[in-house]
């Protein structure tokens, strides 16, 4: 009787151990790629509304979390430029060519 019993208790330890664990270590933050595009949209609206600023609206806020999206698909840089020794492009220029 007393041998089920610890067997039992095995178990149950077990299976609390484990999904304990699995609390813990689990990651619920949500990626960039979950996000709908009408989501993006409202999460943009959010974005303007929160910030404050008269010079964000709600299209740049959108254009700036889509530009975000397409930056985490890209894969990481083999050197960061500090943004001062980076240069601006001409309006027109070819993407990638160095600023004059």
């Amino acid at each position: 009787m007393n041998a089920e019993f610890n067997l039992w208790l095995l178990i149950v330890g077990v299976a609390l151990g484990a999904a304990l664990t699995w609390l813990v270590l689990a990651d619920m933050n949500r990626r960039d790629a979950e996000i709908s595009r009408e989501e993006t949209a409202a999460e943009a609206g959010w974005l303007a509304r929160t910030v404050g600023d008269a010079r964000l609206d709600a299209d740049l806020a959108e254009r700036v979390l889509e530009a975000h999206k397409r930056y985490l698909g890209f894969p990481p840089p083999d050197e960061l430029v500090a943004p001062e020794e980076f240069g601006v492009a001409e309006p027109g220029a070819a993407a990638g060519a160095p600023a004059a």
